[in-house]
């Protein structure tokens, strides 16, 4: 389970957790055919990079500011963070990360970006929202 300790707050100092915005990096990578499978961990890399501005901006669905982050696994793992984003190495099964995450996040929004039904439907049983990959690469 993920510590929710230093969980980023909103600004103002109202202590509240801001909404969670998790993006499911093999499933958003692999919804383009742009040559990603040479190099999975550049193009979870170029994901991370298109991602932050979204941390202040937020997504249709979840307005900013909010924590975002990407969950890599295989291939993918490596990636750094930056500001804005986090990155979350999957030690197995991404969707079972995500899956975790999605849990801890009880009681604030969050909006997971995946086109996976089975994970879809995992997420929403914890309360999650649910939308495709469009919403983070147009």
């Amino acid at each position: 389970m993920a510590d929710t300790s230093d969980k980023p707050s909103e600004p103002g100092g109202r202590g509240e957790p801001l909404p969670l915005l998790i993006v499911d990096g093999a499933n958003v990578v692999g919804s383009v055919p742009d040559g990603w499978w040479r190099d999975r961990r550049a193009a979870a890399e170029r994901l991370r990079d298109r991602l932050a501005p979204m941390a202040r901006s937020g997504v249709d669905g979840l307005p900013g500011p909010v924590e975002l982050v990407l969950v890599v696994e295989g291939a993918a793992r490596g990636v750094t963070p930056v500001p804005g984003v986090r990155v979350e190495e999957a030690p197995g099964s991404g969707d079972d990360r995500i899956v975790d995450l999605a849990a801890a996040a009880a009681g604030r929004p969050c909006l997971v970006v995946t086109a996976d039904r089975a994970l879809r439907r995992r997420v929403r049983e914890h309360g999650a929202e649910v939308t495709g990959p469009r919403t983070v690469l147009s």
